[in-house]
């Protein structure tokens, strides 16, 4: 199973971005499907979270700017930034709850995407 995000990039402050995170392999099922970041010398933190029903929870430096969503035909979570901020420079990554078939249920993480905000 391997999680592929992407859409990060250089933004201007009060600006938008989309970040897709697709989940590949031989997948029986997923739960939970996350966006976290990291910030250069801090720990990583929790932005968004969906579970496969659709409830979500955010961070709350995050809450009415950002929106997760996810595809479950498609195996994909998408994070919307909308009103971007210089504190929201970071690498995002995403994050899963998988079961393959024949394995039982894991947490895994994605390669990370570097978000660049300009004041």
């Amino acid at each position: 199973v391997q999680l592929q995000a992407s859409g990060g990039g250089l933004v201007q402050a009060g600006g938008s971005l989309r970040l897709s995170c697709v989940v590949s392999g031989s997948i029986m099922a997923i739960n939970n499907m996350a966006w976290y970041r990291q910030a250069p010398g801090k720990q990583r933190e929790l932005v968004a979270r969906a579970t496969h029903s659709g409830s979500t929870t955010y961070a709350d430096s995050v809450k009415g700017r950002f929106t997760i969503s996810r595809d479950n035909a498609e195996n994909t979570v998408y994070l919307q930034m909308n009103t971007l901020e210089p504190g929201d420079t970071a690498v995002y990554y995403c994050n899963a709850d998988v079961r393959p078939y024949g394995s039982s249920w894991y947490n895994t993480w994605g390669q990370g995407t570097q978000v660049t905000v300009s004041s």
